[in-house]
């Protein structure tokens, strides 16, 4: 066998604060945020369950319209720590969805994005981080989070990879 088989039977996205107060602030955004909504319309088309979540957002501003669109409000989490995980809302929604392995986008790389991730993989849920759908302010902390994250155990992916791993799911589930 040339490739392994993949199992996606428990594989989710989560839109790690992409928020219109903060994007501004950060020059990749608008490539991350065209890279997020292309995995988010893959994941949703296959069925794939979907969570986003909000950093403080009467401060941060909501989802990036480009990204609100297309979710459905039960599948964006309001949330205060920086690490989602420590959310009860969002270990609830993680739970009911049946997701033990995420595939991670967002901002920014080196606070709530690398919170989550780190939290993520101390729970025992797996994580891929799309390296081209994360940004920081400072490209140096983005780069320094993606090489934390990938030492402390996520796999790191671009968002075609994703898309490919999106797109097996649907042959494997359906």
């Amino acid at each position: 066998m040339l490739q392994p088989e993949v199992d996606t039977g428990n594989l989710g996205l989560l839109l790690v604060d992409l928020q219109t107060r903060l994007a501004p602030a950060i020059a990749e955004s608008p490539a991350v945020i065209d890279q997020a909504a292309k995995l988010l319309q893959v994941a949703r088309a296959v069925d794939l369950p979907i969570l986003a979540t909000e950093q403080y957002s009467k401060g941060l501003g909501a989802t990036v319209g480009a990204l609100r669109r297309f979710l459905d409000p039960a599948e964006i989490i309001e949330k205060t720590a920086f690490g989602a995980p420590r959310e009860e809302a969002f270990r609830r929604a993680l739970a009911a969805r049946g997701i033990g392995e995420v595939v991670v986008a967002g901002m920014e790389a080196h606070v709530c994005v690398q919170q989550t991730v780190l939290c993520l993989l101390e729970q025992g849920v797996a994580v891929s981080l799309v390296t081209d759908a994360v940004a920081s302010r400072d490209p140096f902390n983005k780069e320094v989070a993606i090489n934390r994250m990938a030492a402390a155990g996520a796999g790191t992916v671009t968002a075609d990879a994703a898309i490919a791993r999106f797109q097996t799911s649907r042959c494997a589930n359906g």
